[in-house]
């Protein structure tokens, strides 16, 4: 591993449910694995509408010998269910989780016995001390539900400190909010790394509605370039690959510790940006 990235290079899948996509995801899984990725995460559904899909397709991306890191929500379970989970993760030889608080189904009454993400990661400590290695999310470009950026900054270091080892970005395009957040948080006391989350950029029209949804800024410029490609995809393909690579270069020539993709279950988009790193 680089010596100047301590954290490598990480991937995110969500679970498929259909055996096209299964087969779909062992493929981009090998050609993901020869990257010597640190690890592999799965996502799963609010209050673990996909939780027996995580868990297969954790068991599927671990046959390529790279470990993997299923998400763990807590809005909308409580700690008998999320006890449990943690016991069949230990019996699985699952070592890592990305913590998160997860957002409440629509339908479902409470948030649960556990609010946010802070109090997860003191659960999940005291259940099971040091056995996992924990990850939780962090905003740049502050969390879309934060009533201010200083309680966000709060927030954040609050369930830092109640045991996660690293973190992991919301995808952003400006490097510059990454470094402002870094600085931020380290004036809290944060000194975990904090690894950028990274989104190749494939579909336009996608990557806004998602965007808008989830509070990434997109800068102006390379919307009014995407928009103005319209439909050639070969285009956006190739300018989002551009401006992609030039981010997570800066990113790296300033001390970010890793990478993380959001592979959408694709290899190609990633592979396409860390083929031009250096």
């Amino acid at each position: 591993m680089n010596p100047h990235l301590p954290l490598g290079i990480s991937f995110e899948f969500f679970p498929p449910n259909t055996a096209a996509g299964r087969e779909k995801l062992a493929a981009t899984r090998d050609a993901l694995s020869a990257r010597s990725p640190r690890f592999f995460s799965v996502t799963y559904g609010a209050g673990g509408s996909t939780q027996a899909r995580t868990l297969d397709t954790v068991e599927a991306l671990r046959q390529g010998g790279v470990s993997t890191a299923p998400h763990l929500s807590c809005v909308g379970s409580d700690k008998a269910a999320i006890r449990d989970l943690l016991g069949r993760y230990r019996e699985s030889g699952i070592e890592s989780l990305v913590a998160l608080r997860g957002d409440l189904p629509s339908g479902m009454g409470g948030a649960g016995e556990l609010r946010y993400a802070n109090e997860l990661v003191e659960f999940v400590r005291a259940e099971t001390g040091d056995h996992f290695e924990i990850a939780v999310a962090a905003y740049p470009e502050a969390h879309p539900q934060a009533a201010d950026v200083e309680r966000d900054l709060e927030n954040f270091a609050r369930k830092v400190k109640a045991g996660a080892d690293f973190a992991i970005t919301q995808y952003f395009f400006n490097a510059d909010a990454y470094f402002h957040f870094v600085d931020r948080v380290r004036a809290l006391g944060v000194e975990t790394p904090i690894v950028p989350g990274i989104m190749p950029i494939t579909n336009y029209s996608k990557l806004a509605r998602f965007s808008d949804t989830c509070g990434a800024d997109i800068p102006r410029w390379v919307r009014k370039q995407l928009e103005a490609y319209g439909d050639d995809q070969q285009s956006i393909q190739a300018f989002g690959t551009e401006v992609v690579s030039r981010l997570c270069q800066r990113l790296l020539d300033g001390g970010a510790p890793g990478l993380h993709f959001y592979t959408l279950n694709q290899a190609a988009p990633s592979l396409r940006i860390l083929d031009n790193l250096v």
